[in-house]
């Protein structure tokens, strides 16, 4: 009888074990993903950094035109 529990137990421990192992490989595809999101994050947000100051270097420039042609009501 001890030896028939004794099996069950090492069969589910078994099972545990491989289940663990599983788990442990998708957590580290989902942090090399994760990895992957948070590096193109950060490259969007640089892009738009760029953006944004190309957008500040064209809104002087407008409102030097306007400036220089007198179409600003601000002086």
């Amino acid at each position: 009888m001890t030896e028939n529990v004794e099996n069950l137990i090492l069969e589910r421990l078994r099972r545990m074990d491989e289940r663990l192992g599983n788990i442990e490989g998708d957590m580290h595809d989902l942090k090399t993903r994760m990895t992957a999101v948070e590096e193109h994050v950060g490259g969007l947000f640089i892009g738009i950094t760029g953006v944004n100051n190309r957008m500040d270097r064209l809104n002087e420039r407008m409102e030097r035109i306007e400036r220089r042609l007198d179409l600003s009501d601000a002086r």
